[in-house]
């Protein structure tokens, strides 16, 4: 290899949430609110908000979550605890698309890897769903780790665990600045938008 050229990038790190499990809390609260759209944005804008959600990813345990989201809003406790029990309704299922993918590069023996925004105690109950988690060659949940994307310290945590080449390796997320702060430490950012879209881009890599 000559200095002008750069290394093939044969190893594929995927979130989770948005690119290979459909993942929303509006899948819940839509029932448990009666259909009532206007209820379920200011629950999830006012009560259990994206940022209260975002310290469960980064470790907070959800009993401590739900006693704080219950001292602001002590009328809507028995909302708050559903977010927990009733999790598994958030996820109506696998985005079959990208599971297709993952399954091609799988059979391609591309080295696989999972870098997930999740809740430990939530995560630990997804592999007995969703088979292809155990398709991973290693995956890093946030959760476990106490840090959350985009915070470059959680990516360093898998690449140097699993020893993986930032040159050689693409990352697929839904968030942008996630895909940024990929990009940042030297690894190909797909910013995920659909399946058909990710399949074009993996393909002009090489990868497909």
């Amino acid at each position: 290899m000559s200095a002008t050229d750069t290394p093939p990038r044969d190893t594929a790190i995927f979130d989770l949430g948005g690119v290979l499990i459909d993942w929303d809390p509006r899948h819940l609260y839509r029932r448990l609110l009666n259909g009532d759209e206007a209820a379920v944005e200011d629950f999830l804008a006012n009560v259990c908000t994206a940022d209260w959600n975002r310290q469960q990813d980064a470790g907070r345990p959800f009993v401590e979550a739900e006693a704080e989201a219950a001292a602001r809003h002590p009328d809507k406790l028995e909302l708050i605890q559903a977010w927990a029990r009733n999790f598994h309704e958030m996820i109506p299922g696998a985005i079959a698309g990208t599971v297709a993918i993952l399954d091609e590069l799988r059979r391609r023996q591309v080295p696989l890897y999972a870098l997930t925004n999740w809740s430990a105690e939530m995560f630990a109950l997804q592999p007995a769903r969703f088979d292809f988690l155990g398709w991973f060659d290693g995956v890093v949940v946030s959760g476990q780790e106490k840090m959350i994307k985009p915070d470059a310290r959680l990516f360093q945590v898998l690449l140097d665990r699993y020893a993986i080449d930032p040159a050689r390796a693409v990352f697929i997320d839904d968030m942008p600045a996630n895909a940024d702060a990929a990009a940042a430490l030297g690894i190909h950012p797909i910013y995920f938008t659909s399946p058909e879209a990710l399949r074009r881009e993996l393909a002009a890599l090489g990868l497909l």
